[in-house]
């Protein structure tokens, strides 16, 4: 079968521009070659900045953020696609060459129905009638597994979830018959219950109508359920190729077998030798609207441990730390704090019992100014709870930078000048400067590439041991339960359907929304997602 796409020694650049000096080319993919044929799936993999992204849209003759591609080719069927011109170009995206994003979210326009955006590119391109694509879309809809396929698209992007919204996307997508796909992290942003459904529907899809796809993420167990081959790519150089056999199985150099390993590891659970840090009784909450999200929880977390709590989007967990926090009062119940009463509301609560209690974002991109330099970053809660200025706040933000294993030389960075995992160690440094009791991480290491997110966990956890932190740790992955916490907090549809030490929470026997969890959780096995929905039919069929 001849190549679909070919690409050959591909050259990006982009224009740096760091502070006090004058702009500098970089080059961010350098020499990179790979070959896809028609029905197949390459995987591309690496952490932040390694290229990715950037790879993928080369595919559609794109460059992102003032990338430009200065060398090497492109082949379509045979065809360079660097060389042509605007309308040249135009006629192949959407129409030939497509892409789904990762965000569906920020892909779709909230004022328009979702079935009219899936055939927009689709009839512009004159490839299809209206009646046509409509029919195509509908096909599609039963495809992915969408829900009242009949009905689907005449609904807005806010009545539908967020699996739901990415397969819709994927459907955009596929609606022109297209050649090749790029999936730039589809399923970076969901739970597990969803991502595996998201999976299946998009391998469905791709075996139906035979089209090629890239397929870009940061997670190797992922990748490995849906590609045919492999490329881990680092600094914008391929560090190794393959099929995913040989990847798993096999990997021949020492970063690939470092992202096969990563987390594998679980953590001893400590034993419970203190009273309750936090205390929750028979908490219920609701929106203004009257709309209840948290049905009657209680669980508490000792001093100097890491409770976990786990669970799809929408089951509670964020709004259970919202009104640990007090940004969203409960309605009834108790909450207590070192077996003091803590305040429900936030704006009622002295600045000790602020203090206390901090968080850690899970963008720490959206929860730093762009225009404030590390320093003032870290710096502000040191003058807020302690009052220093000047000389003694810059030692201390100092000293805090070494705690976070960045060291001094970050000071004067803004946030645009600092790598994702960097950004989040000063998200932590900031959490840390009030020398808080209880950190609230709601799910910090998600948007990060495994080796990243895992140094992370171990800072978290040395900091941990260091100056007796307790940690509530919002996340929908498993693995990280495993690694970091002492005790689990399972919830669905605000309710608390298990809580206990990790050791007995995640043994047998579970209730029906555990099992399903935990089995939804990707593993480094070639076949696991047919292994599972296997297990799945039979079951249904059981019942």
């Amino acid at each position: 079968m001849p190549e679909l796409l070919s690409v050959r020694d591909l050259k990006i650049e982009a224009t740096s521009y760091p502070p006090g000096e004058p702009p500098k080319r970089v080059t961010i993919v350098d020499g990179v070659s790979f070959d896809l044929k028609k029905g197949k799936v390459l995987g591309l993999i690496g952490e932040s900045g390694a290229g990715k992204s950037t790879i993928g849209l080369s595919a559609l003759a794109y460059g992102r953020g003032g990338a430009e591609i200065t060398g090497g080719q492109v082949l379509l069927d045979g065809v360079d696609i660097l060389p042509l011109g605007k309308s040249g170009i135009r006629k192949i995206r959407g129409a030939r060459v497509c892409y789904v994003a990762q965000s569906a979210a920020a892909a779709f326009n909230p004022a328009h129905r979702l079935g009219d955006q899936v055939i927009e590119a689709t009839v512009k391109h004159r490839l299809m009638t209206k009646d046509e694509a409509r029919k195509r879309a509908l096909y599609l809809f039963r495809v992915l597994g969408l829900p009242n396929p009949e009905t689907f698209g005449e609904r807005y992007p806010h009545q539908v979830s967020g699996g739901q919204l990415q397969r819709a996307m994927t459907a955009m997508a596929l609606c022109s018959n297209p050649e090749l796909i790029v999936f730039d992290e589809p399923t970076t942003a969901l739970d597990v219950t969803t991502q595996i459904d998201v999976l299946a529907a998009i391998k469905h899809a791709i075996e139906e109508t035979h089209t090629a796809a890239l397929y870009i993420t940061h997670d190797l167990a992922v990748v490995a359920q849906i590609s045919d081959d492999i490329m881990v790519l680092r600094y914008g150089k391929q560090v190794e190729y393959g099929s995913v056999q040989q990847i798993i199985e096999a990997p021949r150099q020492d970063y690939t077998r470092a992202l096969v390993n990563v987390r594998q590891i679980a953590r001893e659970e400590t034993a419970d030798q203190s009273g309750a840090l936090l205390k929750i009784e028979n908490i219920n909450a609701q929106y203004s609207n009257g709309f209840k999200v948290l049905h009657d929880v209680s669980l508490h977390v000792p001093k100097g441990q890491t409770l976990a709590v786990v669970g799809e989007s929408g089951s509670g967990k964020s709004t259970l730390a919202r009104v640990i926090t007090g940004l969203l009062p409960p309605s009834d119940g108790r909450i207590s704090f070192d077996g003091k009463p803590l305040t429900p509301a936030l704006k009622n609560r002295s600045r000790e019992e602020l203090r206390r209690i901090q968080l850690i974002y899970q963008m720490a991109d959206t929860a730093m100014n762009p225009r404030q330099t590390v320093r003032d970053i870290i710096g502000r809660p040191l003058t807020f709870y302690d009052g220093l200025h000047g000389a003694a706040k810059t030692a201390r933000v100092k000293e805090l930078l070494d705690q976070i294993e960045m060291g001094t030389g970050f000071v004067d960075r803004y946030p645009a000048e600092l790598s994702g995992g960097q950004k989040q160690r000063v998200a932590i440094a900031r959490a840390l400067a009030a020398k808080p009791e209880l950190i609230l991480c709601d799910e910090p290491t998600s948007a990060l590439d495994p080796l990243v997110a895992d140094g992370i966990l171990k800072l978290l956890l040395r900091l941990q041991k260091e100056a007796q932190l307790s940690y509530i740790f919002i996340t929908h992955d498993i693995a990280i339960v495993r690694a970091i916490a002492d005790s689990v907090a399972v919830m669905h549809r605000g309710k608390l359907v298990r809580f206990g030490p990790k050791s007995q929470a995640l043994s047998p026997p579970f209730d029906d929304y555990t099992d399903l969890l935990l089995k939804s959780v990707p593993e480094m096995e070639i076949g696991w997602l047919e292994r599972v929905l296997t297990t799945r039919k039979m079951e249904s069929a059981g019942n």
